[in-house]
């Protein structure tokens, strides 16, 4: 009889401390939103204590998601746990994961206590916890450099005082599987509280997350913390598609174990993430990658063709890799409504109308609309901030000196303000004149380009991530140098770039008001 492996998803959280990869409420919602979609079934939608921000999402997203448990992290300090506990309140289902550390080397180092210190408020913290949930999860940093029979001393008092999952974390991605393995079944073993569901959180710094991951399942572990497109700190988290198809394509290797997840949500769902959060898939990149079911080689095309299992072992439609020639300027908002719907995006009346015609433009320019120029502009509206500056005209001219000729509307102003300008190629004069009329300083830091779809007019995606000076004016929040992200999507390069850059631009902005305004003192 098969056994459920839990999915607990944690691209809001972890994978968000991925540098340039933050998301405002909106956007981090419309993942939730996927994230339910796609059927995992806990979803780590923050760390409330970490900011307003973040309070704001996880509430948002307990008050709306349905299905997935909602869990809030915090440490074992009790403002942590309580704020955890109020972001949580309106979901039906939710957790609060606790966590400290298990090893010599954060306790000494990093937390400066003991390891009896350390047990005393790690319960402290479980007991705290159980006041707002029954479900509360308990993590010791860094367990595969720590002294096992520690570790069972801690996980052992923890789930005693109430901890209905023990997570154990490989912080540093540090562990090969066997050994990770072996660790699991110690703790397994060692830990006799009836009952308690054994996690694994694994980062990816020797490339071996997914296969420690699944070194545990098969050594008695239940659940796998991990995100789309694994992304997280430093080199990223496990990844939630590869585990979960693996799970899926080797149920007899791996004991017979099953998950929950609808797998045809798996592509849209990398999609969303990496058009929000500016992080590109590389091509490689195993079941969500541009190449994971391209073959170029003659031989592999001809087994394919003769017969696909030849050397595909898992159909692209499985993942929600599969794309039909549907859209057209003659479709009504309704039938774009039902499309949608089936594509798995919640949209309201307005925005159904808005995307309806963008078709209708887009089928003018384009010979054939494909299901993923439709994404493409459905993922626009998602990474929406408010619009201090607005493109209303743009010009290139390439021979000769490049020179760009930009019109930008300001937010609260009637008339648009425009400027010229040269530089060593039409992007870099369009950039150059968008500084000059915003008063903002940018420097790119990351340019890609990727085609959306197929054919000569291909919709182009620009990924851009910008560094702004707030020296040059505007902002009284300081914050030199800050990072922000853009993306945006259009037939025309130059113009997506233009765009993608005002997408940066405006976030930055948004970014600062926010923070001006926090800081302002109370009245």
């Amino acid at each position: 009889m098969s056994e459920q492996i839990l999915i607990f998803d944690t691209t809001l959280r972890d994978g968000e401390q991925c540098p340039g990869a933050s998301m405002n409420t909106r956007e981090k919602l419309e993942v939730a939103r996927q994230l339910a979609r796609l059927r995992v079934d806990i979803i780590e939608a923050g760390f409330p204590i970490a900011s307003d921000g973040d309070f704001e999402a996880v509430k948002a997203i307990a008050e709306e998601i349905q299905g997935p448990c909602i869990a809030a992290l915090a440490r074992t300090v009790e403002k942590d746990i309580v704020r955890a506990g109020e972001a949580l309140e309106p979901a039906k289902k939710r957790r609060i994961h606790t966590f400290s550390s298990g090893s010599d080397i954060h306790l000494h180092n990093m937390l400066k206590m003991t390891r009896e210190q350390n047990v005393e408020r790690s319960v402290e913290a479980v007991k705290l916890a159980r006041q707002f949930t029954s479900d509360v999860e308990y993590s010791a940093q860094d367990t595969t450099r720590a002294d096992r029979n520690y570790l069972v001393e801690l996980y052992t008092a923890c789930a005693e005082a109430g901890a209905t999952t023990l997570n154990i974390p490989d912080t540093v991605g540090y562990a090969i599987p066997d050994e990770f393995a072996g660790l699991i079944t110690f703790l397994v073993e060692q830990v006799k509280v009836p009952g308690v569901i054994f996690s694994v959180h694994c980062h990816n710094d020797l490339g071996l997350a997914v296969a420690n991951s699944l070194a545990a399942v098969k050594a008695g572990a239940r659940q796998i913390e991990c995100a789309i497109n694994g992304l997280g700190e430093r080199a990223g988290n496990t990844s939630l598609e590869e585990v979960v198809m693996a799970l899926k394509m080797r149920p007899h290797v791996l004991n017979g174990l099953v998950t929950g997840v609808d797998t045809h949500q798996l592509y849209p769902a990398s999609r969303l993430v990496s058009h929000l959060t500016g992080m590109v898939v590389q091509r490689n990149k195993a079941i969500v990658g541009e190449n994971a079911f391209a073959h170029e080689a003659g031989i592999h095309q001809h087994g394919v063709i003769a017969h696909r299992e030849t050397y595909e072992i898992m159909r692209a439609e499985d993942v929600g890799r599969a794309s039909e020639l549907t859209w057209g300027k003659h479709m009504g908002h309704h039938a774009v409504a039902k499309k949608l719907e089936e594509m798995g995006y919640k949209l309201s009346e307005e925005e159904i109308r808005h995307i309806t015609e963008q078709i209708k433009a887009l089928a003018d320019k384009k010979k054939a609309v494909y299901d993923e120029d439709v994404r493409a502009l459905v993922e626009g509206q998602f990474t929406e901030v408010p619009q201090v500056w607005k493109l209303d005209y743009l010009s290139v001219m390439t021979g000769g000196i490049p020179t760009a000729s930009v019109r930008l509307i300001r937010a609260g102003k009637r008339e648009p303000v425009a400027d010229a300008g040269t530089g060593d190629g039409p992007i870099d004069a369009m950039l150059k004149t968008v500084d000059r009329i915003t008063g903002l300083k940018g420097s790119l830091v990351d340019y890609a380009v990727k085609s959306v779809t197929r054919g000569k007019d291909a919709i182009g995606e620009v990924s851009v991530r910008v560094a702004f000076d707030s020296s040059a004016g505007v902002s009284p929040a300081g914050g030199g140098g800050k990072i922000v992200t853009g993306k945006a999507s259009s037939t025309d390069i130059i113009e997506a770039s233009a765009l993608a850059y005002l997408n940066a631009l405006n976030r930055y902005l948004d970014e600062q008001r926010r923070r001006a305004e926090a800081e302002k003192p109370p009245l």
